[in-house]
Parts: C-alpha cells; structure tokens; sequence
C-alpha cells in the first residue's frame, strides 16, 4: 500500500506545510533574514565544487558555514547601534508603549537586534537531564488520536529515506520487515522522549538523505559516533542556551533552505516510478494540490478566535472552531485538527488514489519496495541490515526485529 508515489506527495507536503512560517517571519527584519537565505544558497550551490584539502567545503557545510555568517553580520549591525532608538526600550510591553514611534522602533529590535534572547547567559554549564524532570506526562485522548496520525505521517516519511539511503550507499533495498523494525524503533524512541519529557517524538531525518549523499559517509559508525557527541552536549546546558539564543529570524532563513530541501527529497522518491506516467503526475499532482487547498478552506474558520497567536502558528489552532461540527467536542477537534495538517491530505489523496487506480508494478514503483522472502536470504542483506552482536536471537519472538 505504501509505495513512491504515496510517499513521495507526503514527504513534500511535510516541507510545504511550514511556507506560512519561512518568510513571514523572516520579514520581519528583511536586512538579516534575506541575506541569511542567499549566504546558503551561494554556498550550497554556487561554491558547491570548491574543494578545500580534498573536501567540497561549501557544500558539506553550508548551513553551518551560513549561520554562523549572518548571526556575524547581525550581531556586528547591533554593535554598531543600527538598531538604537533613543528614548525606546526593546523590554517594554506593547500596551504600555505611548509614543508610535516608538512602537515601530520596538519590534524592529525585537527582531532584529542579537541581544534579545538572554537564554545563554541564564543557562546552567551543566545541567543532567532525567526522566519525569517537567513532571508525569500526562494523557488526553483526544491529542493522543491526533499524535497517532502523526506518527503515520512520520512513519510514511520513514520508509522514503530508509529506501533513499539504501540507494545512495549502494546496499539492497531494505525488506518489508527491516522497515517495520525501524519504525519500531522510531516508536521506542519516541515513548523515552515522552519519559525525559522533550515534548516531540523521535523520526527519521529526511534532511540526512542530502547529506549522506553529499559527505559520501554512510558508515554506521559515523552516525554512532554522532550520537555520543549528542548525548555529551545535552549534559551542558550553555549548548542548549547557545541554540535558543539564535535570533528567530535568522533560524526561518535556515528553515526556509532546509524545507525547500525536504519537499525535493521527498518528490526524489518518484525515481522509484515512472515519473512520465500521466497516472502518477495526476495523483502526485492532486495530493499537492488538496493538501494546500483543503487545510486553508480549515484554517478560514480560526480567523478572529485566535488573534493572541501569531498569525504562522494559527493554523494549529483550530481544533476548536473547524467547520466540521458533530456535537461531539471530542470528535469535532480530532477531524478539525487532523483535516487541517496539509500532510495528512496528501497521504489520504495519494494512498486512495493509487491503490484504486490500476497500474503496473513498474508505474507504481512497488517492484523494489516490496520484495521479501526471497531477499532476506540474500548474504548482501544480511550483512547490511543484520543486527549487530547476534542479538537477533533474543528477538525471535518479534517479527518485526527480523530480516
């Protein structure tokens, strides 16, 4: 059922979800959020080829290299006192701001300005992370339902870049059954994210696809040793406080690179298919299409409730006053708020489409992705997606852990 051309829609709808945020808010200081953009941009594609010791520099670092590029430039504008109106105070409440001029002053810092933030100053240097450290988690049903199809979305997402991988680090594509276990893992993941109280679930990175194949190292130890480093620095609370501390419009500059970034990885899955074929142009082409449509007809409906909110993060909010209206509070913010995620429309339009519309396995792509028995037999398979240290016995009782 889930094949390249429900996969690839989905994955896109994921990256085009967030255009309401990428420059509305850089917008709102255009002198650092638009440069921010283009430093990527130079650097991803135009400085791409120079190689520096032997390694495209540019190109492997962009998005650090142009962080760190802009928030320099932003921070030497707030230096030189660009942003310095005398007589307003960047700290002053917006009711209680008299002068207009001041009031327009005001937001320019608010956004602009690299001292806004004092999360780094207030961090701790060392801080150790706990279960249960906000408190017991707790569970609301109806938010619960909604998460679930969430974790679909994401589970979806999952098996594009697990195929995604397999091809660029030349293995086999991945069985049927070493997808259900990373999905399962992802899972795990997420319930002790939910214990140390992170607040979002654990997924596959799709933006990894990019950079394995850029970096050319898809080597387990590489991720591994990634890992330990990640686990290090979240014992330094500064680490935390250096990364809130980046101003928001420089990180929707990034954002607005990255999302452009995961709607093409997700669009690449059509390899897979016959990207000519006029079925899978249809299909892909009305998923995306709904998945636009159909949450802004949704997000009509939370004009002049939610005004309090910005207007990026509005659309999650309209749970409470969709157009869909049973009686049933419990009901009505489930399908309100789940008709209202453009990736959910892209994943419903899509998986129906294509598994009622006849085509071959070829057209589809299915041909790969749904090999089984045969492959997991195959010494190449074993080798690459084969536990480590023979702890697959201990899982022989779960499906799911196997080849």
């Amino acid at each position: 059922m889930i094949n390249p051309v429900v996969v690839a829609p989905t994955v896109a709808a994921v990256g085009l979800a967030f255009f309401p945020y990428g420059f509305t808010v850089v917008g709102t200081c255009v002198e650092i959020g638009l440069p921010q953009i283009l430093v990527i941009v130079l650097f991803a594609l135009h400085l791409r080829k120079i190689s520096i010791f032997g390694n495209r520099f540019f190109q492997v670092y962009a998005v650090p290299l142009g962080l760190a590029t802009t928030w320099a430039y932003a921070f030497l504008l707030t230096e030189i006192g660009l942003y310095n109106y005398k007589g307003c105070d960047m700290k002053a409440m917006g009711s209680h701001i008299k002068n207009e001029r001041c009031q327009r002053h005001i937001y320019t810092m608010q956004h602009c300005r690299t001292d806004v933030s004092d999360a780094l100053k207030t961090s701790a240097w060392f801080r150790f992370p706990y279960p249960f450290q906000w408190g017991v988690p707790t569970f609301h049903f109806k938010t619960a339902a909604v998460m679930i199809v969430a974790s679909i979305i994401a589970s979806v997402d999952s098996v594009g870049t697990y195929h995604g991988i397999s091809l660029l680090v030349a293995s086999k594509a991945p069985t049927p059954n070493v997808v259900s276990r990373g999905i399962g893992l992802e899972g795990l993941t997420s319930l002790l994210a939910g214990l140390w109280g992170t607040g979002t679930g654990m997924t596959t990175l799709t933006e990894n696809v990019h950079t394995v194949a850029v970096t050319k190292v898809g080597s387990r130890r590489a991720v591994e040793f990634g890992a330990y480093i990640l686990i290090v620095l979240s014992f330094i609370g500064k680490v935390g406080g250096f990364v809130a501390s980046i101003p928001q419009v420089i990180v929707a500059g990034l954002l607005c690179f990255i999302w452009t970034l995961l709607v093409a990885l997700g669009l690449s899955n059509l390899r897979y298919s016959e990207t000519g074929s006029s079925r899978n142009m249809i299909i892909v082409g009305l998923s995306l299409f709904l998945s636009l449509s159909i949450p802004s007809y949704f997000q009509q409906h939370v004009k002049g409730h939610n005004n309090q909110l910005e207007k990026q993060f509005q659309p999650y909010a309209i749970g409470e006053n969709g157009p869909i209206q049973t009686g049933v509070h419990a009901i009505n913010f489930f399908l309100n708020t789940v008709f209202s995620m453009h990736m959910v429309i892209a994943f419903i339009v899509a998986l129906i489409l294509d598994n009622t519309v006849p085509g071959s396995r070829q057209e589809r792509g299915t041909y790969i992705w749904s090999r089984s028995g045969p492959a997991r037999t195959e010494p190449a398979v074993v080798k690459d997606y084969g536990l480590p240290f023979g702890i697959s016995r201990f899982f022989s009782w779960a499906r799911w852990v196997g080849l």
